[in-house]
């Protein structure tokens, strides 16, 4: 909801103090312009970027109007799923969780926390080193930088997205001279056919720089930049996970486990000590 609010802050503010200095909105319509500027950018798009990661972009984009999908209830959801499981092998030990690790969507454990399942990384990631654990061949640091690389790789992954958006971004300001280079090419054309017919191509071909600036700083680039953020929150999962993980190797009990991975959250979606208490009786 707040992306559409700002994109329609923006259009308002930049139209709305074009047309109460006098001028007029149809003279910003030039629709040659919007496509030889968004062609341009988005067949540069298409070549800068491989196939996958042309459907990632496109995949992530509606949920940029989306409800927040990593905020508080996913965490404690994380937290509550990590407890259970370091509560049942603590009580029947390591080989007690093989089931629930090895086949994560059949397992109840697992079956409780819907948001988690219908992740496959996260799910893979936690079943992936629970498996790691319950080989007991790692030492504590060695289980720490394995996990490391992998969270590393991850972010990455999540962040091509984003520098593919930011390239396009960057590069909208150079369409849009490109466009503006090919308005006074015409209006040099038409030297012959008087001051209107002159003004009204030089105003197209300004038209054109103004489009692209304005779709680099006022669309695009934010939307690179909200991916950017989502692909951060996404990775605090990763980091959270690590860090009860490495708390139960090192022998604390389930509860101590998940207080240090929500330490590892960010204040304004870190739920308290009591929220988390309750939700994990909740789910028992």
């Amino acid at each position: 909801m707040l992306v559409i609010v700002g994109f329609l802050i923006v259009l308002g503010a930049v139209l709305g103090g074009f047309m109460l200095a006098g001028g007029h909105l149809l003279a910003l319509y030039q629709p040659f312009e919007i496509l030889i500027i968004g062609g341009a950018a988005f067949g540069a798009f298409l070549v800068s970027n491989s196939s996958s990661l042309v459907k990632q972009v496109f995949k992530k984009l509606p949920s940029l109007l989306g409800s927040h999908k990593f905020g508080k209830p996913m965490y404690m959801d994380l937290l509550s799923l990590l407890y259970d499981l370091f509560s049942k092998a603590r009580r029947e030990g390591m080989m007690a969780i093989e089931e629930d690790v090895e086949n994560p969507s059949e397992s109840a454990v697992f079956a409780k926390y819907p948001a988690i399942i219908m992740d496959e990384n996260l799910t893979h990631f936690i079943a992936d080193y629970l498996r790691i654990v319950s080989s007991g061949n790692l030492a504590p640091h060695e289980l720490e930088a394995l996990m490391d690389q992998e969270i590393e790789t991850r972010y990455e992954e999540l962040e091509q997205p984003a520098a593919a958006v930011t390239r396009v971004s960057d590069a909208l300001p150079g369409f849009g001279i490109v466009a503006a280079v090919l308005g006074i090419v015409i209006t040099m054309e038409s030297m012959n056919e008087g001051p209107e017919v002159i003004g009204h191509h030089v105003a197209a071909a300004l038209v054109g720089t103004f489009l692209g600036i304005l779709m680099a700083y006022g669309f695009v680039g934010p939307v690179g930049t909200k991916l950017e953020h989502m692909a951060q929150e996404e990775i605090k999962l990763y980091e959270c996970i690590k860090t009860c993980l490495l708390a139960n190797v090192n022998g604390m009990p389930p509860q101590m486990c998940v207080e240090f991975g929500r330490k590892v959250l960010n204040s304004e979606e870190r739920p308290t000590f009591h929220e988390l208490e309750e939700h994990v009786r909740n789910k028992e």
